[in-house]
């Protein structure tokens, strides 16, 4: 999907035309995202996106049936509420139809039925048995009696290329995550019914914060998640699990070992630090510069009732010093005053192992009490550390699923998640997809070239 200020779009749909051609386009469908009508000096107001439509080949799957929306009898189009304009007792719309033969040379078919003789669609056995079904409408004695065509019966009604119908999602919707481009399950789940079926492999090469995967995990389909973001990892890995209990699928394309990880730091400072915060649980910034010394957050409940918030900064090199950590204490000092938190904490990730001296400075920062008793206000984890299970030291820490719940009650403006605009200035893009993975791959390190991604167990 491309969206509505994207510069891509036109690059974009003629590389499509380049790789598939021409004859395999379909369609161009609009969405209508929101309702906004601001006024525009010099251009109307963007409020769609746009979904270009291909197939590979003749064979590509089409259900028919997925591209029907339920009706609403309270809310039917104009042509269908004329259409169907008659109700019957029990409060059901229907129409009437024709059961005249279209072809009047049949013999076989022409019969006398409640008083009228024609030439009938069905046989005298098929009327009678509608009839007495309650099916067959005469007006009245001596008129053409009609079949009754039930609005709730019918497939419902066609989509055009134009979809309206699906609210975007705003500020409160419990979908949301925070990611900026996400879009409603919904959208996904009526394009996926419509070009696969149970059991296919849906291939999602951006996926973002996983809502193609949500969508086509809930209609059994298997799937392939591929992102540049390590941070989309933990998110999706979050979303997965908090909506479909029990799930089984891999993370692929991150580190699992220390030299993994110490490679990483070496090749690519700044995905290092996007995995470093993800792994311990906590969100990442979305900046790699100008971040004011927070690299990523978490929030944890401090008195079973109030969350507060971490802040997580990350040091990819090897000389490390006393001094960091005093900044470190300062941007905590900072943001306590800064959100009247004073259970603030704040954690540092360090590649290598710390000094004594910088231990001796994150003790002297002292405790916050909570209500599971005192935790260090400043602590520090090496990779070796985390790698052998150790955690942040707080109470209840919040998955990326119930910040975002959090997010959204207090209308926090961070979202979490890397700007685009950012990401494209990292010196190192890891653009190409991994294919033919199988089980014996699923914890490969981090390879150059290679995006992280994940799978469901039964795709391969």
């Amino acid at each position: 999907m491309l969206g509505r200020r994207s510069p891509l779009y036109g690059v974009n749909f003629a590389r499509l035309f380049t790789i598939f051609g021409p004859a395999r386009f379909q369609n161009e469908i609009i969405w209508k995202r929101n309702t906004g009508k601001s006024l525009m000096k010099r251009r109307l107001s963007n409020n769609h996106d746009v979904l270009l439509v291909y197939r590979k080949s003749e064979q590509s799957t089409w259900n028919e049936d997925a591209i029907y929306t339920p009706c609403d009898p309270l809310d039917l189009p104009e042509k269908t509420a004329q259409k169907y304009c008659h109700v019957d007792a029990d409060g059901r719309r229907f129409t009437l139809d024709n059961l005249l033969n279209p072809n009047p040379n049949r013999p076989n078919l022409e019969y006398e039925f409640l008083g009228v003789r024609r030439v009938w669609r069905w046989t005298e056995e098929r009327m009678l048995a509608a009839y007495e079904a309650g099916l067959i409408h005469q007006s009245g004695p001596g008129k053409v009696p009609r079949l009754k065509r039930y609005l709730d019966e019918m497939k419902g009604l066609p989509q055009s290329d134009v979809w309206t119908d699906i609210l975007p999602l705003n500020s409160q919707a419990q979908e949301r995550l925070g990611y900026p481009t996400q879009k409603p399950v919904a959208l996904l789940e009526r394009i996926i019914a419509a070009s696969s079926n149970p059991g296919d492999v849906v291939l999602d090469p951006f996926c973002g914060c996983g809502t193609t995967l949500h969508a086509a995990h809930g209609l059994g389909r298997r799937w392939i998640g591929v992102d540049v973001s390590v941070q989309a990892m933990t998110v999706v890995s979050d979303r997965l699990r908090h909506n479909f209990p029990g799930i089984d699928f891999d993370v692929f394309g991150i580190p699992t070992t220390l030299e993994g990880a110490l490679w990483l730091a070496t090749a690519d400072p700044f995905k290092f630090e996007e995995w470093a915060v993800s792994r311990i649980g906590a969100m990442h910034s979305g900046r790699y510069r100008g971040d004011g010394g927070i690299d990523g957050t978490f929030f944890f409940l401090s008195d079973r009732t109030t969350d507060s918030r971490g802040i997580v900064s990350v040091k990819a090199g090897r000389n490390l010093n006393p001094g960091m950590v005093r900044d470190l204490v300062g941007t905590l000092q900072r943001e306590r005053q800064r959100t009247d938190d004073p259970t603030s904490v704040a954690v540092m990730i360090c590649a290598h192992e710390p000094t004594e001296g910088m231990r001796r400075e994150a003790l002297s920062a002292g405790a916050v009490e909570t209500f599971i008793g005192p935790i260090p206000a400043v602590q520090i984890l090496s990779i070796k550390d985390v790698l052998a299970g150790a955690t942040v030291r707080v109470p209840a820490m919040y998955d990326s699923l119930s910040a975002a719940a959090g997010g959204r009650r207090k209308a926090r403006t961070s979202a979490g998640y890397a700007d685009p605009a950012e990401i494209s200035r990292q010196r190192q893009m890891l653009f190409s997809i991994p294919g033919g993975v199988g089980p014996s791959d699923t914890n490969a390190e981090v390879n150059a070239g290679q995006e992280v991604g994940l799978t469901n167990g039964s795709a391969f």
